[in-house]
């Protein structure tokens, strides 16, 4: 843009820090229309307009402002131009910052004005404006404080205020203004995954994000795959068994008034897999092609077998191996369709007859029962435990205000912060406790189908799925011998009893049960 000449070029800086300001369109266009008018009023010229969107005043390294300085640096050898800001408040809301980017806008040849205040270089006006910079900062840091006030107190009210989680979102809720609720499907997805790593359908966090993977709603922007590490927030976080805490505000587990994805106790269980070791769980190297790969062990060592394709002359062929070196069997391969098939006669020869699996299904008629008659005594026996953790906080909360020292202090928090968390299950169970039962049908309609037929389970298109078969019937060790075949010695329990039942092996209590008889005196 050409400047006539004896007219004073000036630069106009527009700010504001609220993303909301920016949507509703009331910051930048307000604060550049009235730098028009002033420089109108004074005669100048507006060479450029440069703007910061959405960013803090208490930072000195920004896009406009840094575009501003670089335009300015570039005109220097053509004069001095006037920079116009709105306020004082809109160059720094930090007496620091303020002064570092006058310095800088003086040295790039630019003179600061305002329609708002007047700059001046004598003793006076630097004191005024410095006490105005100092105003500014003490105002921003306030508004910070009261908004952090604010979040705190509705979050001890059981209210989620940062970020919504995977799985739910901000949703004006009647009485309760922005709360969370359930994001659908994603919460349905989340869910599942929770409910799977707690009960050991999926084995290993790598499980979990590829099931992840295979929904666009969980890829990132940036990536077409989902990351650990978020794999890892979701499992970690209390939100979704419906409880929060804010460690840096002194918050421990409170109980919050948003709808739970899981029950406490679940989410207790995928906390006790996080912290222990899980076996069989899915590598990066797992795929389609060796579904059993590191769950099928060698016989001589115990240890996983690995999978791989071997080469010959004219085809390709696929082998599961032992690659623990210390093992007589190291490198000695089993066909796949060897040991996959073996796999496959094994499940055939686990499926009952329909007479076992009528009988089974009494059996677990009658122990539903008994356990709906049991339910008043277990009642009772979780109302006395929570008494007493109640009574044990009671006693630590005594011994953590009369404690002097850090120690202390820190083991008794820690305490708290465990009885804290046996008391929410407790309730937890105290609440499901006292729900009627489901109908037996409903309960263990799943658990039964897999017990009849094995097998339907196996033949799944999913590879998750699959490999949940063989640790519900061996649990963490499926044993392997390249002579004998398949080890079925630590099969699951319910397999090996109705195998028993099958082959007449009933193993029932004689009338004169199982103590030896004594003599009379």
């Amino acid at each position: 843009m050409s400047i006539p000449p004896n007219t004073k070029s000036a630069v106009v800086y527009c700010r504001v820090s609220s993303l909301r300001q920016l949507k509703e369109g009331h910051g930048l266009v307000s604060q550049e229309t009235r730098c028009r008018e002033f420089a109108r009023h004074r005669g100048y010229e507006i060479a450029e307009v440069f703007r910061d969107e959405g960013v803090s005043g208490g930072m000195i390294d920004r896009p406009g402002m840094l575009a501003m300085l670089s335009f300015l640096r570039s005109k220097k050898s053509g004069g001095t131009h006037v920079v116009i800001i709105d306020d004082i408040s809109r160059l720094a809301r930090g007496l620091q910052a303020h002064i570092e980017l006058r310095a800088a806008i003086g040295q790039a040849g630019g003179k600061l004005e305002s329609p708002s205040i007047e700059f001046g270089e004598d003793s006076d006006s630097m004191l005024v404006e410095n006490l105005l910079a100092s105003v500014s900062q003490h105002q921003r840091q306030k508004n910070a404080e009261q908004v952090v006030n604010r979040m705190r107190a509705r979050f001890m009210n059981g209210y989620y205020v940062f970020s919504a989680p995977a799985g739910y979102k901000y949703e004006r809720v009647a009485g309760h203004g922005k709360m969370l609720v359930p994001d659908e499907p994603k919460a349905s997805i989340i869910r599942d995954v929770l409910e799977g790593f707690a009960c050991g359908r999926f084995a290993s966090q790598i499980e979990i994000k590829r099931h992840l993977d295979s929904f666009p709603q969980f890829t990132m922007r940036c990536s077409e795959k989902v990351h650990l590490q978020r794999v890892k927030d979701i499992l970690e976080r209390p939100v979704y068994a419906g409880y929060i805490d804010a460690p840096k505000w002194g918050i421990g587990l409170t109980k919050g008034r948003h709808e739970p994805l899981i029950s406490f106790e679940t989410y207790g269980r995928i906390q006790e897999r996080l912290n222990g070791r899980t076996k069989g769980g899915i590598r990066k190297d797992t795929s389609e092609e060796f579904p059993l790969r590191g769950i099928v062990c060698c016989a001589a060592c115990s240890n996983p077998m690995t999978a791989a394709w071997s080469k010959g002359r004219n085809a390709r062929y696929a082998y599961y191996f032992c690659h623990t070196k210390s093992c007589d069997q190291f490198r000695k391969s089993v066909r796949k369709e060897k040991i996959e098939g073996d796999f496959d006669e094994l499940l055939d020869t686990l499926r009952p007859s329909e007479a076992i699996m009528t009988t089974l299904r009494l059996m677990v008629e009658q122990a539903w029962e008994q356990r709906i008659k049991g339910q008043a005594e277990g009642l009772a026996a979780l109302k006395a435990d929570r008494t007493l953790i109640e009574r044990k906080l009671g006693q630590i909360m005594e011994r953590l205000v009369e404690a002097d020292s850090p120690a202390l202090v820190s083991a008794y928090e820690d305490q708290i912060r465990k009885l804290q968390a046996q008391k929410v299950s407790l309730e937890e169970k105290l609440v499901r406790a006292e729900t009627p039962e489901v109908h037996v049908h409903t309960g263990y309609r799943t658990a039964l189908s897999f017990v009849a037929n094995p097998r339907k389970l196996w033949d799944s298109e999913h590879l998750v799925e699959r490999r949940m078969v063989p640790k519900l019937l061996f649990g963490d060790e499926m044993l392997y011998s390249r002579n004998e075949g398949y080890r079925t010695g630590g099969i699951a329990y319910p397999f090996r009893l109705l195998s028993q039942l099958s082959a007449g092996k009933y193993g029932l209590v004689g009338p004169g049960g199982l103590e030896p008889p004594t003599r009379r005196l």
